[in-house]
């Protein structure tokens, strides 16, 4: 296996997809205020910004700011993951391993991340945040998902409701500009 290195940048800018071990499970969106409620908490302890994020069933994408000098995503995290998997109930998705060893197995082990390099990245990436319910055949409108913070967007006026309609006819192609 490859060794990967993590680009820590301090008071950076992340782009992340964190993932369901079981990629069929909808946990994140049944239990979506103990996501919520994992990621609050957290943030009292280890400060952040969540710039955009979207909650689909089995992952999430989000871009986080962190505080100037602090590069550690990585506790932020392992905290978020494990309080959100002590507030599931145990019956749901226990590893046959982990029933043994006491570990829940809800997440998968890694996460994807992406250091920010510039507004054009950044703009991308939002874009891809906020069309991924569409691009996974959730919704047809990108407003239409509820866990998203598109809906922030739109009321700043930052974008339209009918947003995602011009980038999904382009079939998922480049984001479109704002």
């Amino acid at each position: 296996m490859p060794n990967y290195v993590r680009n820590w940048v301090p008071g950076g800018t992340y782009f992340f997809t964190v993932a369901l071990r079981d990629r069929q499970a909808d946990l994140l969106t049944r239990y979506v205020d103990a996501l919520r409620e994992a990621m609050r908490a957290t943030r009292v302890r280890y400060p952040f910004s969540i710039i955009a994020i979207v909650v689909l069933p089995d992952h999430s994408h989000c871009l986080w700011t962190l505080p100037p000098g602090d590069h550690d995503f990585a506790t932020r995290w392992k905290s978020i993951k494990s309080r959100f998997s002590r507030a599931v109930p145990r019956t749901a998705l226990a590893r046959p391993d982990g029933l043994r060893t006491g570990e829940r197995g809800l997440w998968q082990r890694r996460y994807w991340e992406h250091t920010i390099r510039d507004e054009g990245d950044l703009a991308n990436h939002i874009d891809y945040i906020h069309i991924n319910p569409v691009k996974h055949g959730h919704v047809s409108r990108a407003a239409d998902w509820p866990h998203s913070s598109i809906h922030r967007f739109i009321a700043d006026g930052i974008v339209s409701s009918d947003w995602a309609t011009e980038i999904a006819d382009s079939a998922f192609g480049e984001p479109s500009a704002r």
